[in-house]
């Protein structure tokens, strides 16, 4: 692990070898050795303090350093490197000049103190060994902005560019600070995604995937809650029939929730991913990964987050499509290019109606946010009831950890959707699901809203709504009632259109009892106002901690934070044996938890380098369960 930059500036200046052209104070035999190990050409890396005389190079290498030891074409901190570090000259594929010349140099001889790796050093050593950070920020030398790309498995880095320019500072959106993480390092490089280098990359990738298979993948068990639960589709006969299986009241299905991670934010906010190597964040690498765990996940409905909509359009709807799914899709309103998409295998269902939700509303200044939802409902296949049905949605909240009075609005916009969507013909609820990533941790106020059907925000904190910073900065309060009048949604979160008759009944009522002192209805008003209510009773599909070791488990893991985000909500049927305590019947029978895909921890996901890794190419991983459909 990289020292912080005074600890590498003492290690720099310690155990400087001799001169590797001149043989300066090297002395005999050695000094010989390390002149062969030096450079055929004016060394780039600015030579030795106290070189007498230049070395001969290229043509194309330009003059020789100066006296003074320091090359003009290269930052202070390369130079510096020079001295730390004796190079020399091979074939091999680790120092790639995208220039005139195309060769290559490998390190070997001396490393400084803090060097990660052993001596001598091999050919294919750790790939997982980074630059510390002193290597940047190269706008500092506006004459020399070398891009140094992280490693590859062979230890490949760029010097691309000969132009040198200079990159921006780090993007403002979604910058994903959590407390407890100061954030003191300098600002470093966006990258930059450029075909040439994309296509370099990609070809170093094609080398290795021929010559090795991929390496640290980590495997995630499917728990069971069910004697007879079906196993993932890999384990089952996949020409089974479920209507002639057992009870003809019964279907069983998967749904998985996946945050794929859109390549424009990806891009927009590098700093998160600065633990990985470049070539693993082009979505040319990253969507043949994303393709192949869905397909082998199987599941019968997807729900997808941050799907890039050009992506969408060229790769993804036609790839889903070709393995069975009909696709819906949802994208953010104003210039986020992003959204929401639900896919189903049109095998197991056919579609009743798609509904999607836009969270921004023009005439209100605190919905000015992008986030959309999108819900379906879906009608199994295979069931005896010709009207069963179940309701699938899907979002992906406001990320910023102090706008809590925003996500609590756009929740409650999905659920009076939903409420207007799930209702049957005998006034009852179908079988609901909702998934997404809703940017707030286990436990936190809107998580207790979800799962409980019930909130009393008075006095709560706006940056407490959504857990995502222990020390919130700024004690505002939410205020009551959220959200104005005008968007035409209740404090039980449905549309009070609906509920408008309901309302006035309850308004003559009170008016009739006419207690002595008025100032009891202020009060009472203001303080059932500051009750949120929802008529859903849904649990969650995972329990969020290893119940053998209470160590928490991660859905999202990157240079910044590793926490629980993504979430798959059920209602629960009454024989559920995995909803949480006090959940009761949804209405219209529901759904029972038959197995849900293992989540991991934090340090099982540093194993292989966080994520997005090699085999894993988002910063989230995918949530999957199996559900049965139960009627009464």
């Amino acid at each position: 692990r990289p020292l912080d930059y005074k600890s590498q500036e003492r290690a720099g200046g310690r155990g400087r070898s001799p001169c590797g052209v001149c043989g300066g104070g090297g002395g005999g035999a050695a000094g010989a050795r390390r002149a062969e190990l030096a450079l055929p050409w004016a060394d780039p890396f600015g030579g030795r303090r106290g070189c007498a005389g230049p070395v001969a190079g290229p043509p194309w290498a330009g003059p020789a350093p100066g006296p003074a030891g320091r090359h003009s074409m290269l930052p202070r901190h390369v130079q510096r490197l020079g001295r730390d570090w004796i190079t020399h000259w091979n074939g091999s594929q680790i120092l790639a000049l995208n220039g005139p010349v195309s060769s290559c140099m490998r390190w070997a001889g001396h490393y400084p103190p803090w060097a990660s790796f052993p001596l001598p050093v091999s050919a294919d050593f750790s790939a997982n060994w980074r630059f510390p950070p002193f290597f940047g920020p190269w706008r500092q030398f506006p004459n020399s902005n070398w891009h140094l790309d992280n490693y590859t498995r062979s230890c490949c880095f760029h010097l691309p560019n000969p132009n040198m320019k200079s990159e921006g500072e780090e993007p403002l959106t979604k910058k994903r600070r959590l407390s407890g993480q100061d954030d003191t390092s300098t600002p470093e490089q966006e990258t930059n995604l450029s075909n040439q280098k994309e296509v370099s990359c990609l070809s170093v990738a094609q080398n290795e995937e021929k010559h090795g298979s991929k390496k640290g993948t980590i495997k995630r068990h499917w728990e069971y809650f069910c004697q007879q639960s079906k196993t993932l589709k890999i384990a089952k006969n996949k020409g089974s029939d479920q209507s002639n299986t057992g009870s003809e009241a019964t279907f069983d299905f998967t749904v998985m929730s996946y945050n794929i991670l859109s390549q424009n934010l990806l891009e927009d906010n590098s700093h998160l991913y600065k633990h990985c190597r470049q070539r693993l964040l082009f979505w040319t690498y990253r969507f043949p990964n994303i393709l192949q765990e869905i397909k082998e996940l199987d599941a019968d409905v997807l729900c997808l987050q941050e799907v890039q909509e050009d992506h969408y359009r060229t790769d993804i709807k036609s790839n889903l499509e070709s393995l069975g799914y009909h696709c819906e899709y949802k994208m953010r309103t104003g210039r986020k290019p992003d959204g929401c998409a639900i896919c189903f295998k049109t095998s197991k269902f056919s579609l009743i109606s798609s509904n999607p939700v836009e969270f921004f509303r023009r005439d209100i200044p605190l919905l000015d946010r992008d986030n959309v939802g999108l819900v379906l409902l879906l009608r199994p296949r295979f069931h005896c009831k010709a009207n069963a049905a179940v309701c699938i949605a899907n979002t992906h909240l406001l990320y910023n950890p102090r706008r809590g009075d925003i996500k609590l609005t756009q929740l409650a916009m999905l659920l009076a959707e939903i409420a207007s969507v799930a209702p049957q013909k005998d006034g009852s609820f179908c079988p609901i699901i909702i998934c997404g990533d809703f940017n707030s941790v286990p436990g936190s106020p809107l998580y207790r809203f979800i799962k409980e059907g019930k909130l009393n925000y008075e006095g709560l904190a706006i940056g407490k709504v959504s857990g995502q910073e222990q020390f919130p900065r700024g004690q505002r309060i939410l205020p009551i009632p959220i959200w104005p009048k005008k968007l035409g949604i209740s404090q039980n979160c449905v549309y009070e259109i609906k509920q408008q008759q309901k309302e006035e009944n309850a308004g003559e009522k009170l008016e009739a009892a006419k207690p002595d002192n008025p100032q009891e209805i202020v009060i009472a008003s203001e303080k059932l106002s500051s009750k949120l209510r929802h008529h859903f009773k849904l649990s969650s599909v995972y329990s969020h901690y290893f119940p053998e070791t209470g160590i928490p488990e991660v859905t999202t893991c990157h240079s910044r934070s590793a926490v629980t985000v993504d979430y798959i909500f059920y209602s629960a049927a009454n024989d559920d044996t995995a909803a949480q305590p006090g959940v009761e019947d949804s209405f219209c029978g529901g759904l029972k938890l038959l197995g849900r895909l293992a989540l991991l921890t934090e340090k099982d996901l540093w194993t292989v380098n966080g994520l997005p890794n090699e085999n894993n190419s988002s910063d989230h991983l995918p949530l999957l369960a199996e559900f049965r459909l139960i009627e009464r």
